[in-house]
């Protein structure tokens, strides 16, 4: 199988804004996005055999397998990625070994497409301070984020009601101050890793700096990658 098109990686802390700017990306110029957070929770939901293996590593208290995820990601883009599509990656590669078997695909062209590393910079107070405002659509085939603060970019019409769906939006569980500060300790320990693995292989790392106005970072976003 070769497919052509363009992919961007996106590279950042829970609560930096690639789902926002993700979204925008869908909206306005056509992207497609790969969330594996958003991924692995539909399959969890319609109890796929991926989802339960998934489910049972979570409950178990166990990160789940690159492996698993890795092929997860791969089914995607099997049934998902058409031809001259561009596609975000949110969430993945999150480790070494997600972005080697990942870079293995492009090796043996499996897909034939443009490579982009972008980076979301922001405080790990910055973080904390958005998540607590936090606020996710809860229908898993749409995942929209907002924030409880009014009067920013990413409030909704509805206090309890999605934008887009008409989807009940909620809290995730893992926002709470205490999951978050674990997360974060989790991916520090790989963020440089990883972007030395980039580096090393030649991938220019675009920085793009999202303590700002979502509209802001968007058009910075574009600017960066040569879109305006």
């Amino acid at each position: 199988m070769s497919i052509a098109g363009k992919v961007f990686v996106f590279v950042g802390p829970p609560g930096s804004g690639k789902g926002s700017v993700s979204s925008l990306c869908i909206k306005n110029l056509g992207w497609v996005q790969l969330s594996t957070g958003n991924l692995c929770r539909k399959h969890i939901a319609k109890q796929t055999e991926t989802g339960k293996e998934i489910d049972f590593a979570i409950k178990s208290g166990k990160l789940v397998s690159d492996s698993l995820i890795t092929n997860m990601v791969l089914d995607w883009f099997q049934k998902d990625f058409k031809d001259n599509h561009t596609v975000i990656l949110d969430g993945y590669p999150r480790t070494i070994m997600q972005a080697q078997a990942f870079a293995e695909l492009f090796e043996k062209r499996l897909f034939k497409s443009d490579l982009q590393i972008v980076r979301f910079v922001l405080s790990d107070e910055m973080i904390i301070a958005r998540l607590s405002n936090r606020l996710v659509c809860e229908n898993k085939d749409c995942q929209a984020v907002y924030s409880e603060k009014q009067g920013t970019d990413l409030a909704p019409k509805d206090i309890m009601k999605c934008d887009s769906c008409d989807g009940r939006i909620g809290r995730r569980p893992d926002d709470d101050m205490q999951a978050v500060a674990e997360r974060l300790k989790v991916y520090h320990r790989h963020e440089q890793d990883l972007l030395d693995f980039y580096h090393k292989a030649g991938q220019i790392v675009h920085n793009v700096f999202v303590e700002k106005p979502l509209k802001e970072v968007f058009e910075d976003f574009k600017a960066l990658v040569g879109l305006e």
